[in-house]
């Protein structure tokens, strides 16, 4: 059972259906693919990787739905042989629901996760151009009162033979360890 957010900027009716934060299930995975996909600039996987992700992952992985829209989606994984940290591959927000801190709410939410707990670091990697993912993570840190810091990882040239913008790896270190009652 997820967080019910009990706000949907998609209806203005005034009986509005909730926006509810839960694991993913294998179902999901095509819908997943499908907001991934409009929500440019992040990259398109294979729809059998969100499958894929939405099955092994799930504890990790947060959906937000109204109905049966997917509004709202995350997916991130504890590092292997840091697992202190958890690193966010992906966020994507509908375009109907942009606008009212669902992304921060997702975030939230999936690091109050009995998998979470522990949790000290939190890790993404990010292009200088993507500027709502940086206002994003900035407001999350801040408001976690958490250190934000950041540095060129996966670099254009180097990793991308020049194909893509460089990634910056944004680390927030968080001043105590998650709690699955944060």
């Amino acid at each position: 059972m997820g967080i019910d957010v009990n706000y949907n900027p998609v209806s203005m009716t005034p009986d509005p259906k909730p926006i509810t934060l839960r694991k993913p299930v294998d179902s999901d995975g095509a819908a997943v693919w499908a907001l991934i996909k409009e929500c440019r600039p992040l990259d398109v996987n294979s729809m059998y990787c969100n499958l894929i992700q939405c099955d092994h992952f799930a504890e990790t992985c947060v959906v937000a739905e109204s109905g049966d829209e997917v509004l709202g989606w995350i997916s991130a994984y504890i590092l292997p042989e840091e697992p202190d940290t958890l690193f966010v591959w992906q966020v994507a927000v509908s375009e109907n629901a942009r606008g009212c801190g669902l992304g921060g709410r997702m975030l939230k939410e999936l690091l109050t996760r009995d998998a979470c707990e522990g949790i000290q670091q939190l890790k993404t990697t990010i292009t200088k151009s993507n500027e709502a993912s940086w206002a994003l993570f900035s407001r999350f840190a801040e408001r976690q009162g958490a250190d934000l810091d950041s540095e060129a990882h996966f670099k254009r040239d180097e990793h991308f033979e020049g194909r893509s913008a460089t990634e910056h790896m944004v680390t927030i270190t968080f001043a105590e360890a998650m709690s699955a009652a944060a």
